[in-house]
């Protein structure tokens, strides 16, 4: 048996839910349940599906954040 692991390193996340996520390479990630989210077309409209919603490009850059570097007590 073969197996094969891919390294991703995360630079986005949505404000609104914080395991969606983007890497470097402009994949998104559900962290959650570990599986790539293809960009789709809905009509005319270029974006994500997301809890259900589709979300759009354009609407989708004002709800990105830079995911913040984790800091550790000691």
């Amino acid at each position: 048996m073969n197996t094969i692991s891919v390294h991703y390193d995360l630079k986005w996340r949505y404000k609104k839910h914080h395991n969606y996520q983007w890497t470097t390479c402009c994949k998104l990630i559900n962290t959650q349940t570990s599986k790539v989210i293809k960009k789709t077309v809905n009509g005319r409209s270029v974006g994500y599906w997301i809890k259900g919603k589709f979300v759009t490009l354009n609407n989708l850059r004002s709800d990105l954040e830079l995911i913040p570097p984790e800091t550790y007590p000691f």
